[in-house]
């Protein structure tokens, strides 16, 4: 299956931690990478396209930029599908906007110097550790102007800088606020593993129940624990800290939820959504619950899962489509504890 995701971040969701031969030491001080991963070679071809993006100034400038990168051209901008000189003009009248150049001056001073090249690097080397046919694509960085945040294929991947800049950004994406948190310089690598997640998680084609929803997402969370397994789980999982102490001392409250209310064999897509989808909070279980609790849960289920059948690797993790039967072999039993979600 081929990677495909043209994404709007976190309406799909981030990432977080656990146990494999491939995974960083991990302790307050330093996260190492493993010897085993060290050795795989991944190299990243980046091309940052603000620069010559910036000096655009007239449509026939455009054209040329637009010649020169003609893979990012056709699928990043989707080159082809516009009447003729649109997509030009487009381009010079935004290379020469005054507060999209002010937002890549922030970008590019964000994102100045190797750190995102290496962090990308390490990145593919996990990804190449479990999957050793895996081929990384180009990488570019662009200022979209607040369009898309990320385009990932198995040919291109692109990196809208100006989306991750953070709070102190002249302009930020136009998302509710809960969303809009995640738009920082640490959330980007997240976005792309679970984008890559995207090429190996299989689930069956039709007849998607709560629980299978569920544990889909938790095994996009759990490869993305894998390739970034330094990264704290409240930012993997796109959680302030208090939401994440806040889940995790009441998981056995959430799940009882779920058992007493007879949701996870609930095909019906509205009530699925409620507790996958983007929402601020989650009154059904406790107004600080938070949303996309059912995907945390699911997460839950696949690392007891994994730690229960420990002979399992994570290439067959990815194409197990049967949630009922990593249910039931991860004896997943949260115990529940007193206080509230978020207490």
């Amino acid at each position: 299956m081929p990677i495909s995701a043209r994404l709007r971040l976190f309406p799909l969701l981030a990432l977080a931690a656990g146990l494999s031969l491939g995974a960083c030491s991990k302790n307050d001080d330093q996260c190492e990478l493993s010897p085993e991963v060290a050795k795989v070679q991944a190299p990243v071809k980046l091309e940052r396209l603000e620069k010559p993006f910036f000096k655009l100034k007239t449509a026939a400038d455009a054209d040329q930029f637009l010649q020169q990168h003609g893979l990012f051209a056709r699928q990043f901008l989707q080159a082809g599908q516009y009447p003729p000189g649109v997509l030009s003009a487009t381009l010079a009248r935004l290379a020469t906007n005054v507060g999209l150049q002010k937002l890549g001056a922030q970008a590019d001073s964000t994102f100045r110097g190797p750190q995102l090249q290496q962090n990308l690097t390490q990145l593919f080397q996990h990804v190449r550790y479990y999957y050793p046919g895996f081929r990384v694509p180009p990488v570019r960085t662009f200022v979209s102007g607040l369009s898309q945040d990320l385009f990932v294929n198995d040919s291109l991947i692109v990196i809208s800088t100006d989306y991750f800049v953070g709070p102190t950004a002249a302009y930020r994406p136009n998302v509710p606020a809960y969303i809009q948190r995640r738009y920082t310089p640490e959330h980007l690598l997240p976005g792309v593993a679970l984008a890559i997640s995207t090429k190996y998680n299989q689930k069956p084609a039709a007849g998607q129940t709560m629980l299978g929803e569920m544990v889909h997402f938790g095994k996009a969370l759990y490869f993305a624990q894998q390739m970034l397994p330094c990264t704290p789980d409240s930012l993997l999982m796109g959680y302030t800290d208090a939401e994440m102490a806040g889940v995790e001392f009441n998981e056995g409250k959430i799940w009882a939820h779920f058992i007493e209310k007879n949701l996870l064999y609930s095909t019906a897509p509205f009530t699925v959504q409620k507790y996958i989808g983007e929402r601020p909070n989650i009154p059904e279980i406790d107004k600080t619950a938070p949303g996309r609790v059912g995907a945390w849960l699911g997460w839950q289920i696949v690392r007891k899962y994994m730690a229960e059948n420990p002979k399992v690797t994570l290439p067959q993790l990815m194409a197990e489509k049967d949630a009922q039967r990593i249910l039931n072999q991860s004896r997943y039993r949260p115990k529940v504890n007193s206080g509230r979600v978020n207490s």
